[in-house]
């Protein structure tokens, strides 16, 4: 016997397989549209294979500041500096140039090397990366030791009644001012990399070279002569020394701070 299918069920079990097929194409185009986002955070305080195949040390962890002590001193400051969410950070205590805990020296001294880190200034921040630090009782880091300066530029310039060339980011701190640059604005972070290899210094800034000279160079020794280190004999003369930060009563951090042997 033939079976009889009733039109209305055919007309019903059509419609809902379009449904069906309209819900899945919905689905689809949604999922098409709007894929799923995924934010990666910035690794930080570590080292890549690559950077360690390439003799990369690293200074700072984001836990511990072992590598570092107090400028004149056998340990760490007990305060002015801290670590704040992975970043080493000197407080802003308002003493200017006197500093609150002081300016920090590495343990280890460098001759020939490439020295890598990230920095951030607050609003007036005032700071600078030194290198070839000699320590001297009562003689102030900055007597001895060139200096890439860290500043917050764009107010500085605003404000200050004196002549900021050679006194901003990236410069050689009194002598060499910037031949080009790359700055991001207070609150953002930016790169700092200094190289020296025979006398021969580079200041690096975000990719971009700022500043190219050569220690005991004449012109050179013509620039310190006319500079605020004419009077200190042990300027930059130095082939291994410290790397200091420095303290100058300003809220600065740094990260991702490393150091490479030439």
């Amino acid at each position: 016997m033939k079976k009889v299918i009733r039109s209305g069920s055919v007309i019903l079990a059509i419609f809902l397989f379009l449904i069906s097929c309209g819900r899945q194409s919905k689905q689809n185009n949604q999922q098409e549209a709007e894929p799923a986002v995924q934010i990666e955070k910035p690794v930080i305080n570590t080292l890549t294979e690559e950077d360690q195949s390439a003799g990369w040390e690293l200074l700072f962890d984001g836990k511990t500041t072992n590598k570092w002590r107090g400028y004149n001193n056998d340990s760490f400051p007990e305060k002015g500096w801290h670590i704040r969410n992975g970043n080493l950070a000197v407080e802003h205590s308002g003493a200017g140039e006197e500093g609150f805990g002081g300016d920090i020296i590495t343990i280890d001294t460098f001759e020939n090397f490439e020295f890598s880190l990230e920095f951030m200034v607050s609003k007036e921040g005032n700071s600078g990366i030194l290198y070839r630090v000699v320590e001297k009782e009562g003689v102030p880091i900055w007597h001895n030791a060139p200096e890439y300066q860290i500043l917050d530029d764009e107010t500085y310039i605003e404000i200050s009644e004196m002549d900021m060339n050679t006194h901003l980011t990236g410069d050689n701190y009194d002598l060499h001012s910037s031949m080009e640059k790359k700055l991001n604005p207070e609150g953002e972070w930016n790169h700092a990399l200094i190289k020296i290899n025979n006398n021969h210094v580079e200041h690096w800034l975000n990719g971009v070279k700022t500043v190219e000279y050569k220690i005991e160079s004449p012109e050179w020794e013509t620039l310190v002569e006319k500079s605020k280190f004419k009077d200190y004999p042990d300027y930059g003369r130095v082939k291994s020394g410290h790397i200091g930060l420095q303290d100058h009563g300003h809220l600065i951090m740094f990260r991702n701070i490393k150091i490479r042997k030439l």
